[in-house]
């Protein structure tokens, strides 16, 4: 049976810290909802109501568009390994580039990873844990390397390219917060 939390306990942050990928939903008013995998060293638990994750560069930019216009988010953490689990987190948030309060107060949480794009902040109102006894059982093999090659081949001017390029207007062609940069 599903339980609802007021904030996350340290038996939540025992089993997110444990999970190697997690999940990002969100939606605006209108279009598409946005559903992202998340890895590498990228969350950070700030207090038993914030999370603050680094968001590195992809081939698009709907969280941050979503963020602008709504700000809710889901972010959710499965057991694929031990006893079966699924623990979401559900809130708003908010995204900041380098060089804003945010950024400057949250960068140093995460090793440098090429590529950063945004510090997203979520304040978290509601934690809901499930049984994930449909989840499917895998085993962790490793991260892959392909993304933070990627950046580190194109370099942080590249980067910037790449993201003037793909990163300014989501699927649905709504300005990102990086229209604004560009």
């Amino acid at each position: 049976m599903g339980k609802k939390y007021d904030q996350i306990s340290e038996k939540h942050i025992d089993f997110i810290i444990r999970q190697q990928i997690f999940f990002v939903a969100t939606g605006a008013s209108e279009g598409r909802i946005n559903l992202s995998p998340k890895g590498l060293d990228s969350l950070r638990i700030v207090n038993p109501n914030q999370v603050v994750w680094l968001n590195l560069t992809g081939s698009g930019n709907e969280t941050a568009t979503h963020l602008m216009e709504d700000g809710r988010i889901t972010l959710m953490f499965c057991a694929f390994e031990g006893d079966p689990k699924i623990l979401r987190l559900y809130g708003r948030a908010s995204s900041h580039l380098e060089g804003s309060e945010a950024w400057d107060a949250h960068i140093g949480r995460f090793p440098l990873l090429p590529g950063g794009r945004q510090i997203i902040l979520m304040d978290v109102e509601m934690v809901a844990s499930a049984c994930g006894y449909g989840v499917p059982l895998f085993s962790y093999q490793g991260e892959r390397d392909a993304l933070i090659e990627w950046a580190e081949k194109k370099g942080e001017k590249g980067v910037r390219e790449f993201q003037e390029k793909y990163n300014k207007v989501s699927v649905d062609g709504k300005p990102t917060d990086l229209a604004e940069e560009f």
